[in-house]
């Protein structure tokens, strides 16, 4: 056996087969549900990649998953690992013109969706010419390809499928904040070490590939998993495969709803929350301190954000709520997997400063060289990493390279690193704003700007501005019943936090910060909602 995703899984459905896998609860509140043993799930994923090898899918080939979070989609992801088709995720806000570029670049030739975008998925389809195979999720009924259940039942339960590889690619799209999106291509076994549990960012390291079955075996039933994110965004699924290749239960919303999932958390015994940032964390606080009061949350042991940050306002307060439960700042990417965690001294004042892994540097961009402590560089990391970008060899060539016999990936985040060994990550170059010839990250002003009490959510941006070439600017989001601030009062707030030329020179207030269902900052929006407000 090698370090093959389907591989391990079905180790790990060996030993433990009649251990509960998977919950879904598809309508939260209304008890409709699902509940699989990973014997179920295991014979339910074979079923479906027999279904594509008998459609003619051939293995190296893509398939696109186009759904809400639903057992459709682990058990669709893990057909294709074993039938060693690549599964490919796609965002489901994504608008015709979108998917059309996604499915062409991707150059999917099956589609597993959910039937609500049938309109979108066909008009889509009929502008891509590659897919020829699609499967349908759920009602209503009348929308292209095959009936999901169809196919299932019409699949063999049964493995019988051909030898599989470390090798085997699991591509994952991601569109960043900006830009188009790009499909980051992972070797499974690169991805098990970097992203899912083997590298082990805690608990000792998988030295090889029949360990995690007897882990399994050993433990492990009493830990439930709650990616509460969208499943097409990276993290939620490599949170749930990391639960299951440690034999682990999964537990999942169709979408995030902040009451239904405290509900779950106190009725399933939830060990485990990931989620994105304040934008997923606050609405859960806001539910503790007011309808869901008293929730039991006694069994939650950690509560994750990977993708954003989670500020210092809404940390403390949840610390107050449930202060048992571990708060984890991750840092990673789709190009990267795990890097670090953030320290519990992170915040406005310090910055983000992360305890980061072995195999993460702060580097020259040009050289590639480590940086002098204090120095400014770009987020680096060697070893487990993508091979590249799929249909993008300059994109690839920029971002990737080779350094004393090792594979690097050179991130988008510049950052500082001190004496011992600590990153403050200062924020995205793409989206730093030049004011005056200073360089001003949105990330710290936005950790200033959630620090206020009447700030819901912010986003920061550059406007331009015919003095400083680009001005900061504040696009805030109230809470419900707060004063309307003047600009003034919100830059006396930040005075003392933030040098005076990272000040807000412009303040926007809006309903609805706009983000990503994971919670990801829609900065092109911000842009346009700053420029507009001015």
């Amino acid at each position: 056996m090698e370090y093959n995703l389907a591989d391990l899984f079905e180790s790990i459905a060996d030993v433990v087969p009649d251990r509960e896998a998977l919950v879904h609860l598809e309508l939260p509140g209304s008890g409709a549900e699902r509940r699989l043993t990973y014997a179920e799930l295991d014979a339910a994923a074979n079923r479906i990649g027999h279904h594509l090898l008998d459609s003619g899918i051939r293995p190296g080939e893509h398939l696109g998953l186009h759904l809400y979070n639903c057992v459709e989609y682990l058990q669709t992801v893990l057909g294709c690992l074993k039938a060693r088709v690549v599964p490919v995720n796609v965002n489901y806000r994504y608008v015709e013109d979108e998917l059309v570029y996604l499915y062409r670049d991707a150059d999917l030739v099956a589609l597993v969706y959910d039937a609500e975008f049938s309109d979108r998925v066909r008009a889509a389809a009929r502008r891509t010419g590659t897919l020829r195979h699609l499967l349908r999720v759920g009602a209503p009924p009348d929308g292209p390809g095959t009936a999901y259940a169809d196919a299932e039942a019409a699949g063999s339960p049964e493995r019988g499928f051909a030898p599989r590889s470390g090798d085997d690619q699991f591509i994952i799209y991601t569109g960043g904040t900006t830009g188009l999106p790009k499909g980051v291509m992972w070797r499974q076994e690169d991805l098990f070490f970097a992203g899912l549990g083997g590298g082990a960012p805690t608990g000792e390291p998988v030295r090889r590939p029949d360990e995690l079955a007897e882990r399994a075996a050993a433990g492990g039933s009493g830990i439930t998993f709650f990616p509460t994110a969208p499943l097409m965004h990276g993290t939620s699924t490599l949170t749930a495969f990391i639960g299951f290749h440690f034999g682990q239960r999964v537990v999942l919303h169709r979408r995030f709803a902040a009451e239904e999932v405290l509900r779950t958390v106190e009725r399933e015994r939830v060990t485990s929350v990931s989620l994105v940032g304040d934008a997923m964390l606050r609405p859960l606080v806001d539910a503790l301190e007011g309808p869901m009061k008293g929730t039991d949350c006694s069994s939650l042991f950690s509560v994750s954000s990977s993708g954003a940050i989670l500020s210092e306002t809404v940390r403390s307060r949840f610390r107050e709520l449930v202060p048992h439960t571990l708060l984890l700042n991750n840092f990673g990417s789709s190009e990267s997997g795990f890097n670090g965690t953030a320290t519990e001294d992170a915040g406005a004042r310090r910055g983000l400063r992360l305890q980061v892994n072995s195999r993460t540097r702060v580097v020259d961009p040009v050289t590639h060289e480590p940086v002098a402590a204090g120095e400014t560089g770009r987020v680096a990391q060697c070893g487990h990493v993508p091979l590249g970008y799929y249909n993008d060899p300059a994109k690839t060539a920029e971002t990737f390279f080779e350094k004393d016999g090792e594979r690097w990936v050179l991130l988008g985040d510049l950052a500082t690193v001190d004496e011992d060994g600590v990153v403050t990550v200062l924020g995205r170059g793409s989206q730093c704003i030049n004011t005056g010839g200073e360089k001003v990250f949105p990330e710290e002003v936005e950790q200033a700007l959630k620090s206020h009490p009447d700030v819901y959510d912010a986003l920061v941006t550059g406007v331009p501005d015919e003095r400083w070439g680009h001005q900061v600017a504040a696009v805030v989001q109230l809470r419900e019943g707060a004063p309307l601030p003047s600009l003034e009062d919100i830059r006396a707030h930040c005075r003392d936090r933030l040098a005076g030329y990272k000040l807000p020179r412009r303040l926007v207030i809006t309903e609805t910060i706009q983000r990503s269902p994971s919670g990801k900052a829609d900065y092109r929006w911000a842009r346009e909602i700053a420029a507009a407000g001015g």
